[in-house]
């Protein structure tokens, strides 16, 4: 089956308007939606169907469970998940969850775009995702893919996003990998 040729706004004709893919990432695609019962803005993302198809759902399934018990201002949090059968198969169905759309930036962008970022600007950042990150500790959830582009600027705040790789902390070890020989996490951070 061609992935790349699904339409995923037929997926959920009742729910949501798929209006254009933001991004890819190792694990999901996100796209832009249109929350049609809220009438708002949604980031709609949906595990990629060649990683539920080689590895299955279960560690998508683990980050829907870890974002839903994370309340925090500083933490983007989770709307609404289910599951969506592909067209075309008998057997495969995709998890997928909604939060809110991010109008600003990511940190990464505006690190590519401006550089150096002032003092004043780089503490504050540097406070807000420790402050997001010490509430999901304390929520027994540790991030482990903590970068610039999981930290998402809006009005004037740092927001934490993508929990993906996250962990219990009561099971999480230094020598856990939780990959089956993998690295998790992104080498340079």
């Amino acid at each position: 089956m061609a992935w790349t040729q699904i339409d995923w706004g037929a997926l959920l004709p009742d729910r949501y308007r798929v209006e254009h893919q933001l991004g890819q990432g190792g694990m999901a695609t996100v796209w832009l939606a249109r929350d049609l019962t809220h009438d708002r803005s949604v980031a709609l993302k949906i595990l990629r169907p060649q990683l539920a198809v080689a590895l299955g759902t279960e560690r998508f399934l683990q980050e829907i469970e870890f974002t839903s018990r994370l309340t925090h201002p500083l933490i983007l949090p989770l709307l609404d998940s289910g599951m969506i059968r592909v067209p075309g198969s008998d057997t495969l169905s995709l998890p997928w969850y909604t939060m809110p759309y991010v109008e600003g930036q990511s940190l990464r962008t505006r690190l590519s775009l401006e550089g150096r970022l002032p003092l004043a600007d780089a503490v504050q950042i540097a406070r807000e995702a420790a402050e997001a990150l010490s509430y999901a500790h304390l929520q027994d959830v540790l991030h482990r893919d903590i970068k610039p582009e999981n930290i998402l600027l809006d009005d004037g705040h740092a927001v934490v996003a993508d929990f993906g790789i996250a962990k219990a902390i009561t099971t999480a070890s230094s020598s856990d990998d939780s990959s089956g020989g993998m690295a998790v996490g992104t080498p340079t951070y």
